[in-house]
């Protein structure tokens, strides 16, 4: 049987397929260019690690039986400041979100993968699907986002 909670170990710090998963891709930013919007109109990388925090804290919640919502944290958080120490909060908060989350997934039933989240289907939010679905596609989140981390670092 497929075990989709190793595609979640994989995104974020396995062996991806699709080059380096995210806490490599996170660790390898240079924490001053960190907070810098370093493409006029985009997201800094802090942003985008906040936003993949939020996102991995808001499947555990969905994983663990609550009703789907936007993340607690918001969907796009704001850093609370801009230091390298607050960088190191940030990545130490997204560790510590898919840690969690890997242990809960870790102790779902294999039957329990076809249950459905208990929302509505809706694409923006991400409800409507199977819990193999909801991880699944933060996987695919990870690796989506580390590919901008990626690409935004090299600036």
């Amino acid at each position: 049987m497929f075990n989709i909670t190793n595609e979640i170990k994989k995104a974020f710090n396995g062996d991806a397929w699709h080059g380096n998963h995210v806490m490599q891709t996170l660790n390898n930013v240079n924490p001053e260019s960190a907070f810098s919007h370093l493409v006029p109109g985009a997201h800094s990388i802090a942003e985008i690690a906040l936003h993949l925090t939020a996102w991995t804290e808001e499947v555990t919640s969905r994983l663990s039986g609550k009703p789907a919502a936007e993340p607690a944290m918001g969907d796009w958080p704001m850093p609370e400041s801009r230091t390298p120490k607050a960088w190191e909060r940030i990545i130490f908060n997204f560790k510590i979100a898919n840690e969690e989350l890997i242990r809960l997934c870790e102790n779902i039933k294999n039957n329990q993968w076809n249950d459905e989240v208990k929302s509505e289907r809706n694409p923006a939010l991400g409800t409507g699907v199977t819990n193999a679905e909801l991880l699944s596609g933060l996987a695919q989140h990870h690796a989506y986002h580390s590919g901008q981390i990626a690409l935004l670092s090299k600036f």
